[in-house]
């Protein structure tokens, strides 16, 4: 197959993205310039392992995913329009992000479409392509619209004022507007969903839902051990952002009329990508700036959110737990956190953390069966593109 060797490209990368021990600056503004040198070195080293044409995943799907915008517009409309702003508050032109999941699943979809065996006509097979699609494209409206209103609700729960670089919904409407307009995008989706009808499929992100909500009350209720356990952290992780992506690409698979054991390696590559993917959110609260996030940096930490750098920091100066326990209400916890941190190898295990992830999504990708249809070597080397995206990027 014509697709990238992901797991050694992904592992020539983890050994250009190692960190020095003491890279980390002193606070206030943590810098990224160490993230930057890697990500160079990273974007080199791929050039030089293939002599194939790069592709750049989004543009594969930007005419798909431009009809999804639309459609999405149309789909948050409400009676009320104070509710009709706050719904289509983050699908307004300009303000979409960077349609991430969106592009993942539709990727996925050709990268999984097989051709409908003969002997049916042109005319049928065409219809029948064209109708799988049309439902394949509605996973992916459902989980972006599933996807914001959890935005709305997590700005809600931590008091946030920007989102996606302008002010957040519950900054700008009231928290009381914001939770409603998130209720009213699941209800969407749940009118999506249903038309779908398919009984396996809406169990699946039915069940993304309610991790969404164990996730984030995880995160509200954790005991001490808890708080300290990267076991539960990534438990948390899994349910307030792996999940939606996971069962969404196997329901992806399902739609297609995919096996089981292809639809588990669809599910495998979506909880490893948005694994990886929080693991470097991890890394770019402290290393990134308010500017090249969208919102504040340092914003887990203050909010008394313990990540994945701080945890790992922990396991080498166990000293950094008394901190922790006591909280970061006091500024001056968070200095002596970050000081710790700074000479850890907390970012530095939280990125090659990052990277077995995305060898784990590369690997379910290459072990998907041979096929060797254009679009879909296309489709598979940008599902592999991604997971070098995502733990290279820096915003």
């Amino acid at each position: 197959m014509l697709i990238y060797r992901g797991l050694s490209r992904i592992s020539r990368i983890s050994k250009k993205t190692s960190f020095g021990r003491r890279w980390l600056p002193s606070h206030p503004l943590l810098s990224g310039a160490s993230h930057s040198a890697a990500a160079a070195a990273a974007d080199s080293s791929v050039k030089d392992t293939d002599s194939q044409e790069q592709l750049d995943p989004f543009s594969l799907v930007a005419d798909e995913l431009s009809i999804l915008a639309k459609r999405l517009r149309s789909m948050v409309v409400a009676e009320v329009p104070k509710l009709a702003s706050a719904a289509e508050y983050f699908f307004k032109m300009g303000v979409e992000g960077k349609r991430f999941r969106p592009t993942v699943l539709l990727l996925m979809a050709t990268a999984l479409n097989v051709r409908v065996p003969e002997p049916l006509h042109d005319g049928v097979e065409d219809a029948l392509a064209t109708e799988l699609r049309t439902r394949q494209q509605c996973i992916a409206e459902i989980t972006e619209m599933i996807h914001v209103a959890s935005l709305l609700h997590d700005d809600v729960l931590d008091d946030a004022d920007t989102r996606r670089g302008i002010g957040s919904l519950n900054f700008v409407m009231g928290n009381k507007l914001a939770v409603l307009a998130g209720d009213f995008l699941l209800s969407r989706a749940c009118v999506a969903l249903a038309s779908l009808k398919n009984t396996e499929v809406v169990t699946l992100l039915a069940t993304v839902v309610e991790h969404l909500v164990t996730g984030e009350t995880m995160q509200m209720t954790t005991s001490s051990d808890q708080r300290c356990s990267m076991d539960y952290y990534m438990q948390k992780t899994y349910y307030k952002t792996a999940s939606l992506i996971s069962n969404s690409c196997k329901a992806i698979a399902l739609l297609a009329g995919q096996t089981a054991e292809v639809a588990i390696l669809a599910f495998d590559y979506g909880k490893n990508l948005g694994l990886a993917y929080q693991l470097i959110d991890d890394v770019l609260d402290f290393t990134g700036t308010s500017a090249s996030l969208g919102k504040g940096s340092l914003s887990d930490i203050r909010h008394g959110i313990i990540t994945a750098p701080i945890l790992f920091a922990m396991e080498e100066f166990p000293q950094l737990r008394t901190v922790v326990e006591q909280g970061f209400e006091d500024s001056s916890n968070v200095d002596i956190a970050l000081e710790y941190l700074g000479k850890s190898r907390g970012i530095q295990k939280t990125r090659e953390l990052a990277v077995k992830h995305a060898n784990l999504a590369a690997a379910a990708i290459d072990s998907l069966p041979e096929n060797n249809d254009e679009d879909v070597t296309k489709s598979r080397r940008a599902l592999l593109d991604l997971t070098h995206r995502v733990i290279t990027r820096n915003k």
